[in-house]
């Protein structure tokens, strides 16, 4: 077996088989296929797409490329969340303990943000004491213990796609639908768990920006699962504006306190009660109805919160720091109005970017980030606003950032004199 040959067939619009598939994955994990080979297999995907098969087959072999993670152990009550990404999505914080609460095994691993994007490892860390590594006996006794434990991705977890993501990365390819429902699917298949829900993204913040990608993708990542054996479901949910109001890392964790805690609702409670009641949906196999109650339950009980505190807790945090107040950067500035009129859009990405450029983020790899930075959105889509009125604040440590951010958050926005129409928060429920 050649690589050229795989090449050739892909580029020509052939199906590749599984054995044709296995070879390419396991050549290019051990350093005998090189990377202009494995380029213009992508560049072929890219172009000639694949079929549902040779999906499997990929990620199949991706999820087996490295260490998986045994979770038999807890049967079938394991539940794994998966967000496509977006700005403010905080929604691990919130949803693992409620279902953890109600007798689900969360043994999630997360990664950071990079580019407008935050990512849940770096949240978790603005936690005084919080541990993001774990030995894995440990991390998984935790889970049989408090039900939840949040670490960072580690180890020799799907290898094959470390590689491929960081070369798709700077070869145009990222964008295919194939390789990113393989890229989610293989990650969610090696971390174990027999539950699985999908948050997929769409919008002006969301790598899917059309309703119709974001469909494809959650059926091609149900459709995997499925064929992999797995019990899963996705939600299609909006990302044409912030989720909630915090963005940047350790607003974000105040903000998820507060909806556990029930002293905020809004979009951010709506999506993540939506989650949660599908994870419990899968695990109880009950209906919509009882399912949603229980979730309600756990939040308004206060079942929800303790076992945040419990899970911080387990993990070295403070958990008596969920309840204090925020640490004040050297900057706190609103963002003040320019006009009159409603806010008609906003560019979700760009206001990511603005949360970066105080130090929320990061982007490059390795950038430090400041925990206490970050933006509240006072006013969302929709908003009737007026001129010399706050739309939002900016914090940071970085009085040089101040300026610049500012600009980026109001070009972020467009006005109009009338209301837009309002996006569905939620579109569809893909089983």
């Amino acid at each position: 077996m050649r690589m050229y040959d795989i090449i050739l067939k892909k580029r020509d619009g052939g199906e590749l088989t599984r054995q044709e598939i296995a070879y390419f994955i396991s050549g290019y994990v051990s350093g005998e296929i090189p990377d202009y080979q494995a380029s213009a297999l992508c560049m072929a995907i890219y172009y000639q797409g694949m079929s549902e098969a040779e999906t499997v087959a990929l990620t199949d072999c991706m999820a087996h490329s490295g260490d998986t993670v045994d979770l038999s152990r807890f049967g079938s009550l394991t539940v794994d969340k998966h967000s496509t990404g977006g700005v403010g999505d905080k929604t691990t914080l919130i949803v693992a303990p409620i279902v953890a609460s109600l007798g689900g095994k969360l043994a999630k691993m997360s990664g950071r943000g990079l580019g407008h994007t935050g990512g849940t490892v770096d949240k978790l860390e603005s936690i005084p004491g919080y541990r993001v590594t774990m030995e894995r006996e440990e991390f998984l006794q935790q889970v049989e213990d408090v039900g939840v434990a949040v670490i960072g991705q580690s180890g020799n977890l799907t290898p094959a796609d470390k590689k491929l993501y960081a070369l798709r990365d700077v070869t145009a390819t990222v964008d295919s639908i194939p390789l990113i429902t393989s890229s989610i699917m293989s990650k969610k298949l090696a971390a174990g768990s027999h539950n699985i829900v999908l948050d997929v993204k769409v919008g002006s913040g969301a790598f899917m920006k059309t309703l119709g990608d974001a469909r494809t993708l959650a059926r091609n990542m149900v459709e995997i699962g499925k064929a992999c054996g797995r019990n899963i479901a996705a939600l299609i949910t909006d990302m044409s504006r912030p989720l909630g109001h915090a963005i940047g890392n350790e607003l974000e964790v105040r903000e998820a306190v507060e909806i556990l805690r029930g002293m905020k609702k809004g979009d951010l409670y709506e999506v993540c009660v939506a989650l949660a009641t599908e994870m419990i949906i899968l695990l109880k196999n009950i209906s919509q109805e009882e399912a949603e109650t229980l979730v309600v339950g756990a939040i308004e009980s206060g079942a929800a919160f303790e076992k945040m505190k419990e899970w911080v807790s387990a993990q070295g945090g403070d958990a008596l720091w969920l309840e204090k107040a925020p640490a004040k950067p050297a900057h706190i500035v609103p963002i003040i109005s320019p006009v009159d009129g409603y806010i008609t859009a906003m560019d979700t990405a760009a206001i990511g970017s603005a949360a970066v450029i105080l130090g929320a983020g990061r982007s490059k790899k390795d950038d430090p980030i400041d925990y206490s930075a970050g933006i509240t959105a006072a006013v969302k889509t929709g908003d009737r606003v007026e001129k010399g009125m706050t739309l939002g604040t900016l914090y940071t440590n970085e009085e040089a950032a101040i300026q610049p951010a500012t600009e980026r958050y109001l070009s972020a926005l467009s006005f109009g004199e009338n209301p837009p129409e309002s996006n569905k928060l939620i579109y569809e429920i893909i089983r």
